[in-house]
């Protein structure tokens, strides 16, 4: 079933940082949202790249229990889109017309095959439109 948005792995690190309350409320607000309507998804990289800085990067790393409890109640319902062949094709052909990083391209890949209209992030240009999908910066 198509989603309507994805979530970038940034968006689940600003729902632990105290430091901007705005940022905080707002990806906390589409984490919910997500989670409430199913309307939302990520890939397999975002749950990958989101544990690797809640367990080494926050302020506070998590321990592992709340990581696997994290993963179990929020990143596993939302994930959705996994690696194979055609996701990586996708990402090669994205790098190269689109000059993305790969994990980037990996990012927008996961979003077009899920049909997402929009792709929450803030490391790509907000309103960039990829094919069918639109690029927004939530905060």
């Amino acid at each position: 079933m198509p989603a309507d948005f994805f979530l970038d792995t940034n968006i689940f690190v600003y729902t632990f940082d105290r430091r901007d309350r705005q940022k905080q409320a707002r990806a906390r607000g589409l984490v919910e949202r997500a989670l409430g309507t199913g309307d939302g998804v990520v890939s397999s990289q975002v749950v990958q790249e989101f544990l690797s800085v809640a367990l080494r990067k926050f302020e506070r790393p998590l321990s592992n229990e709340q990581a696997l409890r994290y993963l179990r109640e929020v990143l596993d319902p939302l994930c959705s889109v996994f690696p194979n062949i055609s996701l990586y094709e996708t990402a090669l052909s994205l790098h190269r017309r689109w000059r993305f990083n790969f994990y980037d391209a990996l990012i927008v890949a996961a979003a077009l095959e899920s049909n997402c209209k929009v792709l929450y992030s803030e490391d790509l240009q907000d309103g960039q439109e990829i094919e069918s999908l639109t690029v927004s910066n939530p905060f």
